[in-house]
Order: structure tokens, then C-alpha cells, then sequence
């Protein structure tokens, strides 16, 4: 049947836009990377959603999933950072590397995702997707603020900080929705509309803020609701 393959293709246009994204990430140009970073977005959001539409979820699926992701939301951040890192205000030879930490606990965060039975509706941790948007961003907001964006005290705290909230124990809220109704996606709805605002006003400053925004739903809702 040809609708079985139909998600595992979606998730290989993800894993495809990934590998452009880091091509771009290692010439430099990093605004188009960010591009295919929100075209990798994209798939890997429809992936799953024609796997549940169509019924035809499967191990390999899941899989071949985690191994897109990695290249597209674990690789390519790293790129990104190694650039950021290459570009700052105390650069060296040997400094850019740590911006492949992001990498690997990017890859310890989806080995993890793959076992953890707790995180079929929500997340433990910070998912990648939400990290990788967060470092794309980072070179168009260094266009406004380069004197921030461009401290090598900052990308390394920042490098260190996401890398913690990968694998760290915080329940996060996933984006997915099981219905469209208000009552059942209420806080998803909440964050939507929040977010839409914050990029409005603030447009790639936005970002590090909807990051928090997140986190801190996510902190406030699961505490009210218990594990």
C-alpha cells in the first residue's frame, strides 16, 4: 500500500532539508539555514500527523524519525553554534567545537525520548525542534544586537543552559493536538496566541522569550497535575 510509506517520506523531506540547512550552516549563511530549519519544521510536524491520519504508525517510522531529527534538529544547531562561537568576540581555534555540545546532548535527548514510556503525550525536556529554533534565531537577532549575540561568554552559557534543559527532568507540554476543541487545548491555544503576539512585536527577539514562555506553561501547568 502506498499510503504506509506516505509519513516515512515526509519524515526523509525532513531529514533532506536538514542536510541543505547544514550546507548553508557551514558556508556561513546562516538566515537561509534557519530557513530550512523551519522547512524541516514543517515536515516533522505533518509526518506524525499523517501517520494518525492515515493509521499506519510504525517502529521503523519512529525510527527513521528520530534519525531526521537528529541530523536537522541536532546536527545543524551545532553548525550554527560553531559558526556563532567562530564569529564572537573571543574567538579561537579550538573554542567554536563547543558548539557541537548542543549535538550531543541533542542525540542523548532522542535516545532517551525513544525509551522513556513517560513521554507519549508530553515531553521530558526540552524537545529539539524548540532548541533549534532558538539557535537559528540567534543570527538574525545579532543583526539588531550584535554586541550581545556576539559575546563569547553568552553562546557558551547558552550552549551550556539548552544542553542542560535537553535532558533535563522538566515536563513539557507537546504542541500536538489529539482534537481541535478549546477546552482540551486550552494552554496550547494560550501559548499560540502568545506567541503570535511576541512576534509581532518583538519578530526575531521573540523567540527567546516564547522559549521561556514555554517552560514556564509547561512548569505552571504540571504542577497543578500530578505525574
Amino acid at each position: 500500500m502506498i499510503k504506509k510509506h506516505i509519513p516515512n517520506a515526509i519524515t526523509c523531506a525532513n531529514l533532506f532539508s536538514g542536510c541543505i540547512g547544514i550546507v548553508y550552516a557551514f558556508k556561513g549563511n546562516l538566515e537561509v539555514a534557519a530557513y530550512f530549519v523551519v522547512l524541516s519544521g514543517i515536515f516533522d510536524f505533518f509526518d506524525g500527523f499523517a501517520a494518525r491520519l492515515l493509521r499506519v504508525k510504525s517502529n521503523i517510522g519512529k525510527e527513521l524519525d528520530s534519525l531526521a531529527d537528529m541530523v536537522s534538529f541536532g546536527f545543524l544547531p551545532g553548525v550554527v553554534m560553531f559558526q556563532l562561537l567562530g564569529q564572537s568576540d573571543y574567538s579561537s581555534q579550538y573554542l567554536p567545537y563547543l558548539g557541537f555540545i548542543i549535538t550531543v546532548f541533542s542525540a542523548l535527548r532522542l535516545a532517551k525520548f525513544n525509551i522513556d514510556t513517560r513521554q507519549t503525550e508530553d515531553f521530558i525536556g526540552l524537545n529539539t525542534p524548540m532548541n533549534t529554533l532558538l539557535i537559528v534565531s540567534l543570527p538574525f537577532i545579532k543583526t539588531d544586537y550584535p554586541d550581545v549575540i556576539g559575546s563569547t561568554a553568552l553562546l557558551v552559557a547558552l550552549t551550556a543552559l539548552v544542553s542542560w534543559l535537553l535532558v533535563s527532568e522538566i515536563r513539557i507540554f507537546s504542541m500536538k493536538f489529539g482534537t481541535k476543541g478549546w477546552q482540551e487545548n486550552k494552554l496550547k491555544y494560550i501559548f499560540l496566541i502568545l506567541c503570535v503576539l511576541l512576534v509581532a512585536a518583538l519578530r526575531f527577539v521573540a523567540v527567546p522569550f516564547i522559549l521561556v514562555l514555554y517552560i514556564g506553561l509547561s512548569i505552571l501547568h504540571f504542577r497543578r497535575i500530578p505525574r
